[in-house]
């Protein structure tokens, strides 16, 4: 999870030496092993390193083979065996325990810009080609590490630490209003390669940028593919096949003696979790796996306490739970350490901060059980209703007999939640807020960008269209942002064993029935593994909502009686928010506290010295946000 950034001048104007600098300097948090510049006229390139693998021992960024041609990189390469056989057989010698960006260069020799077709693993990186006079950089397939740049002028700026590229002064705070409507609508930026900031750009997953000359451009060079389906002679064939591909994917993950996993109670982290044991396991001596999870005792009914403990001591491993009672609304910003650089809408969770401080004790890499949910997910309603349309009558009944003979079955059903999905009531779903700037809503159209958001027609792609259009969803990529170091600054490699590759081409090729539906696989596959109690349990959310509970409490009534910030005027009528506290219906709970997440975030622009109204203000101590709840 090193961090990088790098200047080029594309008149060639020598690059300020101490400005890039102290863009390496900005990122230490990123990469506290060692830091280094390298410079060569218009160009420069920067690192910070942090070991999270015993090879090589003395890795060192920037890297070069010949003094020409330059490699910064954010990196993790798997099936790195196979990588070092191709190059290998295009005669590089001794690459056997060099380190991922060194592999990324020498691919980079070997086949230009096609490398990223060789490639497998979550990396970024940016390699400056001397010779050519050409930059050019890569995102993974998943956008699990992020590339953000900002092309000013004569200048471009890039890094994977979205605050280090406004360090530089040529780029300017000026608001992406488009960016903030967005976030006020979805939570989330739905233009592709948008940020917060009108000069700063992301370049999106599976994309490259290539710079030559004054010339720069952007392009895909992988797309998910539509696999083809797996059929198995027998169910035990399948099930050994994902157990190896998903040994693999965590294995690729875990060049480390020590690890942490975000552990719920559920099947999806348990499984990585037991996969991870099995790989750590195998020397005693070493500090293995510990399990990490967030649970609640006393605010709303949980279970996840119970269930993660039965899991950690059929494991045998260690496990540390977090409390999450007294966090309040937004409390987690009191942190110092907590400075979201784009705005984030989390009324109650601190998005596993407090895990990763944790973890970062005494751990360098860390484990989530993300992807199970949207490559195993599927409509049986569909399934059924195409054995019809078919005629495959033997198929309907088969699928419907193995469904129901399924183990555990009659406690899983979910009808009363089918029913609610079939005939929920409008107040169970998002709406369109009425508080939106009457002027920035005309602007930008915002109500038709709403509308066809929400009427997206499913692409009907796959064995399991819905999985597919789930896996491609833009949102994988922010939640992966939210758990790199460059938002939460705490040096821990997150990483998401479910989206590697290998696993999700299987996971999607695999039929509704019987594998999909209730996560079957996964409960065959941990059969005297894990625990029946949590093998076999009902998939559920939370018993209740933690929002709607700290709504109720007397010490929520400031949320709706906050103070605006100037800023956010420009976006929001403050008069014709709604009051929330007490209100029951989790989505206008939800929809209805957006204004006040932008306004916090807002003031800590402020108070960090940041332009949010055309103009710089001047910067203020910490705790701005709070002093201003506290006055109302």
């Amino acid at each position: 999870m090193s961090g990088f950034a790098g200047i080029v001048h594309l008149d060639s104007s020598p690059v300020d030496r101490e400005l890039l600098q102290r863009l390496v300097d900005f990122q230490k948090f990123r990469g506290p092993d060692a830091q280094k510049v390298w410079f060569n006229g218009g160009v420069g390139l920067g690192h910070t390193l942090l070991k999270v693998n015993p090879e090589p021992a003395k890795e060192q960024q920037p890297f070069s083979l010949d003094g020409e041609t330059w490699i910064v990189a954010d990196c993790r390469v798997d099936a790195r065996p196979t990588l070092i056989a191709k190059l290998k057989a295009n005669g590089h010698k001794d690459v056997s325990r060099v380190a991922d960006a060194e592999l990324i260069l020498r691919a980079y020799r070997t086949w230009g810009n096609d490398c990223v077709q060789h490639l497998l693993g979550d990396f970024v990186f940016a390699i400056w080609d001397g010779p050519h006079r050409r930059l050019f950089c890569a995102r993974d397939q998943m956008g699990v590490k992020p590339f953000y740049y900002a092309h000013v002028d004569s200048l471009l700026i890039f890094s994977n630490t979205l605050d280090c590229v406004r360090q530089h002064p040529a780029v300017s705070d000026d608001l992406n209003d488009l960016a903030i409507a967005d976030f006020l609508l979805f939570d989330m930026i739905q233009e592709p390669g948008a940020t917060s900031f009108k000069d700063i750009q992301r370049l999106q997953p599976a994309h490259t940028l290539t710079v030559e000359a004054e010339n720069i451009l952007i392009r895909r060079y992988w797309t998910l593919p539509v696999s083809d389906p797996i059929h198995y002679a027998r169910d035990s064939d399948c099930v050994e096949h994902f157990q190896e591909l998903m040994d693999t994917a965590v294995a690729d993950r875990l060049r480390t003696s020590a690890a942490g996993v975000m552990m719920s109670g559920g099947l999806d982290s348990a499984t990585v979790a037991a996969s991870a044991q099995r790989i750590l396991s195998h020397d005693a001596s070493l500090p293995g796996l510990c399990a990490y999870t967030e649970v609640f005792d006393s605010l709303i009914p949980h279970e996840e306490r119970h269930y993660a403990g039965l899991v950690a001591e059929a494991l045998k491993i260690s496990i540390e739970f977090q409390i999450s009672d007294d966090f309040g609304l937004w409390k987690y910003l009191n942190h110092p350490a907590i400075q979201f650089p784009e705005p984030v809408h989390s009324p109650w969770s601190d998005w596993g901060f407090h895990q990763l401080h944790h973890i970062a004790k005494t751990r360098r890499v860390a484990l989530s059980g993300y992807g199970g949910d949207p490559a195993l997910c599927c409509l049986l309603s569909v399934h059924f209703l195409q054995s019809l349309k078919k005629m495959h009558l033997r198929g309907f009944v088969r699928d419907a007999m193995r469904y129901l003979a399924a183990e555990g079955r009659f406690s899983r059903l979910y009808l009363r939640k089918r029913w609610s999905r079939w005939f929920s009531s409008k107040g169970d779903r998002p709406h369109y807020p009425e508080w939106l700037d009457p002027d920035l809503e005309a602007r930008l159209n915002l109500r038709n960008r709403w509308q066809s958001s929400n009427q997206a027609a499913p692409s009907k792609k796959g064995v399991r269209p819905v999985a597919y259009d789930a896996m491609v969803n833009p949102l994988w990529s922010g939640l992966f942002e939210r758990y790199n170091a460059g938002v939460t600054r705490v040096p821990v490699e997150v990483s998401h064993p479910f989206f590697d590759l290998r696993l999700v081409h299987f996971l999607l090729a695999l039929p509704a029935l019987p594998w999909c539906s209730d996560k079957e696989l996964l409960r065959t596959a941990a059969r005297g593994i894990l625990p029946d109690a949590v093998r076999l349990r009902r998939k559920s959310p939370l018993l209740a909502d933690p929002l709607i509970h700290l709504l109720d409490r007397r010490e929520s009534a400031w949320v709706d009686t906050f103070e605006p910030c100037p800023a956010l005027g420009q976006y929001v009528n403050r008069n014709r928010i709604p009051k929330v506290c007490g209100e029951r219906d989790v989505w206008s709970a939800w929809i209805n506290l957006r204004p006040l997440s932008l306004n916090l975030w807002l003031q800590s622009q402020s108070a960090s010295g940041i332009n949010v109204e055309g103009v710089l203000r001047e910067a203020t101590p910490r705790g701005t946000w709070q002093k201003a709840v506290s006055r109302t």
